[in-house]
């Protein structure tokens, strides 16, 4: 593998120089991919790929970007590619359109190299409800490497590619970014247009950036953000530079740690990778204070109504009629609409719609989705109050490291457990990344979340760089002989 870990700046001088092709980078992708053993991919795009890198060797290279291959997560629609949610209800769909994120990186000349193995309609925290089988963590292949953006994750963590695109509801960029030690950013709600990203939970969803380190995470998150009139909740705000402040001094921040995120529920060798951070911090001129932020305890319930409410509204167009699969000689529309469902979604997705239509039904909207609305908007408004007196929040991303592919799935509530320490972000809309800081006793790695306040993007790359920089870990799982 002659440019597997070499960074962007090597890699855009070489093309630049002409001294190598995006042909060559595709090949190598695919080849690392092929060899990976990682199932980290539903459908590799290799035919277009190569087609599309030699029809950019006589281009300007143009931008960073130009020429590199990208992953992008198969709940993000991308035109004459299939994209299936990893469902057997969407495993023939071909869409006729590219998500405006898609454009966006086209538009870079990114190419795109597969599409990325995941949750089943991004529901689950391990992608192991994937129709395709669960992708493996490149640090050790009998661990889960987190959900639902676990093939991106595991990709990214695998350096195959160098770029990939998440969506996060409930923590599902940050939590697989923790478990596979690379860096992860959910961005403010409506940064980034949501138009092609096949709908969870409309107000929870948002698609962000995945990366091996902090620089080259910002650089895509430049690359996708930007209103779009084809999402109403997008956000019109002024271009940045997320790059701006990286490897600005961080003396003089204020950060605040609530305490129900060092709490009893996070293993030990967590929470001492994230005190070893705190005293870098400290050192460094940075004030650091314990505070207590109210409803965060009420994520995980509130994420439960308000997802699965979502969910069974969301998922109600799937019946067999319009698209995707459909049950064969159906003796009528009932049928055809309940053998569809029946046999096209997974045990946990088909959990979530029935428990979210109890929850939407006449008066139930009134007593749990109705009051859940309330509540969160409660709990942003604690955050806000904080960031009145913090430059930024942060915590560790999850309880444990990654935990073994073979353990039971039978209790919903666990999996809802993983997430508990990312959830609260999504409820606020706030921005929030995964930062790797270090490894558990079985060389697994530690992820630390650094939560900005809304639109504050750039200052959490400030932070997350100097704790790259200082902490300089090495987070290769592939070195070995099989890589050489």
């Amino acid at each position: 593998m002659k440019y597997k870990g070499m960074g962007i700046e090597e890699i855009h001088k070489l093309l630049k120089e002409k001294k190598i092709k995006p042909i060559d980078l595709v090949e190598e992708a695919f080849k690392s991919i092929e060899e990976s053993g990682l199932n980290a991919y539903i459908t590799l795009n290799k035919e277009e790929a190569i087609k599309e890198a030699k029809e950019l060797e006589n281009k300007e290279v143009d931008n960073l970007l130009f020429g590199l291959p990208i992953a992008v997560k198969d709940n993000i629609v991308t035109k004459g590619l299939r994209t299936t949610c990893a469902s057997h209800i969407l495993d023939n769909f071909i869409p006729i359109y590219d998500a405006t994120v898609v454009e966006k990186i086209k538009a870079k000349h990114m190419i795109i190299i597969g599409k990325t193995n995941m949750d089943e309609f991004a529901m689950g925290v391990s992608s192991r409800t994937s129709y395709f089988g669960p992708p493996r963590n490149p640090w050790n292949k009998e661990k889960i490497c987190g959900g639902s953006s676990g093939g991106s994750a595991a990709t990214i963590a695998n350096r195959d590619v160098l770029f990939a695109l998440g969506s996060d509801t409930g923590g599902s960029i940050r939590q697989p970014a923790s478990y596979t030690g690379i860096v992860g950013m959910k961005p403010t709600y409506g940064r980034v247009s949501r138009y092609g990203l096949i709908a969870f939970a409309s107000s929870l969803d948002q698609i962000g950036s995945m990366t091996k380190n902090v620089y080259e995470n910002a650089l895509l998150l430049n690359a996708i953000v930007g209103k779009d009139e084809k999402d109403l909740t997008s956000t019109k705000k002024d271009e940045e530079d997320f790059t701006r402040l990286i490897g600005k001094s961080i003396k003089g921040m204020k950060i605040a740690i609530p305490n129900f995120l060092m709490g009893d529920i996070v293993s030990d060798v967590v929470k001492e990778k994230i005190k070893d951070t705190i005293k870098l911090l400290e050192k460094n001129g940075i004030k650091v204070d314990y505070i207590d932020i109210k409803y965060i305890e009420n994520a995980v319930t509130l994420y439960q109504i308000i997802a699965m409410g979502e969910a069974s509204s969301n998922l109600a167009r799937y019946d067999g009629i319009r698209y995707g699969y459909s049950h064969e000689n159906p003796k009528d529309i009932d049928e055809l609409c309940f053998k569809t469902r029946s046999e096209g979604f997974g045990d946990e997705v088909k959990r979530r719609i029935m428990v979210g239509s109890y929850l939407l039904s006449g008066e139930n909207a009134k007593i749990y989705y109705n009051k859940a609305l309330s509540i969160r908007d409660d709990m942003r408004k604690e955050f806000k109050k904080a960031f009145e007196k913090y430059d930024l929040i942060i915590g560790p991303t999850t309880v444990t490291t990654a935990y073994d592919l073979d353990d039971p799935m039978d209790d919903p509530r666990k999996s809802f457990m993983d997430d508990i320490l990312v959830m609260p972000v999504n409820m606020a809309g706030l921005p929030g990344m995964n930062i790797p800081v270090g490894f558990d006793q079985n060389h697994m790695p530690i992820g630390m979340q650094i939560i900005g306040n809304s639109f504050e993007e750039a200052k959490m790359y400030q932070l997350a760089s100097f704790i790259e920089k200082e902490l300089n870990l090495d987070l290769n799982p592939w070195k070995g002989e099989e890589h050489e």
